[in-house]
């Protein structure tokens, strides 16, 4: 009797255990709040790119985390390269860029 009871208890605590690690946040979660405004930003950084000429591409992707704006795809040059970051980096809301474009 006394041996099913320890075993009950343990087995009510590696599932209190268990689910407690489950319900627990990780980093990439952001609130709504959160998401909204970095949709707002990758709108706002996608208009600046496509309103200079230089860099009229759709080949430029942008996403925002947490106010960190990521820029991949393909570009032209160098300074298009520089070019982009430098626009992305002027949005307002924007932390910090991550420039992963690449010269074709």
């Amino acid at each position: 009797m006394i041996k099913r009871d320890s075993m009950l208890i343990s087995l009510v605590c590696i599932c209190l255990i268990t689910v407690s690690l489950g319900c627990a946040a990780t980093q990439h979660q952001q609130s709504a709040g959160q998401y909204v405004d970095d949709s707002v930003i990758t709108t706002k950084v996608k208009a600046a790119i496509f309103e200079e000429p230089t860099l009229k591409s759709l080949q430029i992707k942008v996403k925002t985390y947490q106010g960190v704006v990521q820029l991949s795809g393909f570009v032209d040059s160098d300074q298009r390269v520089k070019k982009a970051g430098e626009i992305a980096g002027s949005v307002e809301g924007v932390k910090s860029v991550k420039n992963d474009l690449i010269v074709k």
